[in-house]
């Protein structure tokens, strides 16, 4: 039995922030090839956070920018995001996320420590290197999380970070 792709459309959202994310309407994934399977394997992705519409890298960003903004008018304006989505994205930030072993992994590795109620801004300001390198790292670190059908996602994006 061989693997086959199995890739699907996605329609990634991404406010004012992603206009370059439109390109990514594919989400990648790999299937057993037998006629009437439709059993997938997906790989961990930086492009999508889990079963999230929006695009990773937004997500992050609009969260900094939530944490930030004084109102909820200034998040739809500066990202375009619905401010109760943004909301919703704070609450995961804060309660499940650290829950997480992606989170114990990488909060481990960050000196000083991880401030829970500044995420994900506390971790994007200490790791190294510029925005964009710093929001590829966070977004590799969070790779294992994006799906469940692969139960060692990170042996994917083990060299990224």
């Amino acid at each position: 039995m061989s693997l086959r792709t199995g890739n699907y459309a996605r329609k990634p959202r991404g406010g004012l922030l992603a206009v370059a994310a439109e390109a990514f309407t594919r989400r990648f994934s790999l299937c057993c090839g037998r006629e009437g399977c439709r059993r997938r394997a997906t790989p961990p992705s930086v492009r999508f956070l889990g079963r999230r519409v929006y695009v990773g890298a937004v997500v992050i960003v609009a969260s900094v920018v939530a944490l930030a903004a004084t109102t909820a008018s200034a998040v739809r304006r500066v990202t375009g995001i619905s401010p109760r989505t943004a909301r919703r994205w704070l609450q995961w930030w804060r309660g499940p996320f650290p829950e997480t072993e992606a989170f114990m992994v990488l909060s481990a590795r960050l000196v000083p420590a991880v401030l829970r109620a500044q995420l994900p801004a506390s971790v994007l300001a200490r790791l190294p290197g510029s925005t964009e390198t710093r929001l590829t790292r966070l977004l590799s670190w969070l790779a294992p999380l994006t799906t469940s059908s692969t139960p060692d996602g990170s042996r994917f994006v083990r060299g990224l970070v």
